[in-house]
């Protein structure tokens, strides 16, 4: 089993309880961490199951699963950075009086902000059973459309909108006219749609779960368009693609 998915795409009893297994493996749906049944894992000086190493691993690496996605963007869970500053604080045990002085509102803002909280969970409820109802009865996912399926983004998008309304014939077109055959970029598009794609693109050049050096990046970077690469280190931070500490010094991939 190869798990190449982003975290929204598997069943909600698997992201609940934080990976997916099959008879050869257990993998981790946040990283894609796979763990072979029958092997023994040295972890944290204990020994571990295929099982247990998965939810070890989870925990360790990734927290609590609300920990997880409170520390993604809030677009990813369809929350404003208002409510995730509520859900963090609510997560964290805080009583209403302590969010009132943390947040700086009213404490009846923070029942407020609670009651639109639990009415968005029942109609995410019931929107996802809207959406499994559908794609049963109509046998196509919701993101197939005349242009083409439409494609996922990633999951540390900063901003998502119609620029990520993606098709794979948009992507396929925009590769061709702005990536040669090695892979370097002719030229960087204007439009943001097409700029999207082809940071996708680049990004399939770095690796997850590994520490870059400004020069490193650069290097990279230098060889896909020596014209102008401190633009695309620039756009790679500032669409999500990648995150940097605050000396620049340290780049990771995002997601």
């Amino acid at each position: 089993m190869s798990n190449k998915k982003e975290i929204w795409q598997y069943p909600l009893e698997d992201i609940l309880r934080g990976y997916c297994s099959d008879e050869e493996q257990f993998c981790c749906v946040v990283c894609g961490e796979a763990f072979e049944r029958g092997q023994v894992f040295s972890m944290d000086g204990k020994l571990f199951d295929a099982y247990g190493a998965v939810k070890h691993h989870a925990l360790a690496c990734h927290g609590d699963l609300a920990e997880y996605i409170l520390g993604q963007e809030p677009g990813l869970a369809g929350i404003s950075a208002v409510q995730r500053q509520l859900l963090r604080c609510i997560l964290d045990g805080k009583s209403d009086r302590e969010i009132s002085a943390l947040m700086g509102i009213a404490q009846s803002t923070v029942r407020n902000h609670r009651f639109k909280l639990r009415e968005k969970e029942k109609q995410a409820k019931m929107f996802l059973a809207l959406m499994q109802s559908l794609e049963r009865k109509t046998r196509s996912s919701i993101g197939s459309s005349d242009a083409g399926a439409i494609e996922e983004l990633h999951v540390s998008a900063t901003m998502v909108d119609e620029r990520y309304n993606i098709t794979e014939q948009e992507r396929l077109k925009t590769i061709q006219t702005y990536i040669d055959e090695n892979g370097a970029l002719k030229q960087f598009p204007a439009r943001e749609k097409k700029k999207i794609i082809v940071l996708r693109e680049i990004m399939k050049n770095f690796k997850p779960d590994t520490e870059y050096t400004e020069k490193e990046v650069n290097r990279i970077l230098m060889r896909i368009f020596e014209e102008d690469y401190p633009s695309i280190r620039r756009a790679l931070i500032e669409y999500g693609f990648m995150d940097r500490s605050r000396d620049c010094t340290v780049y990771r991939v995002r997601g």
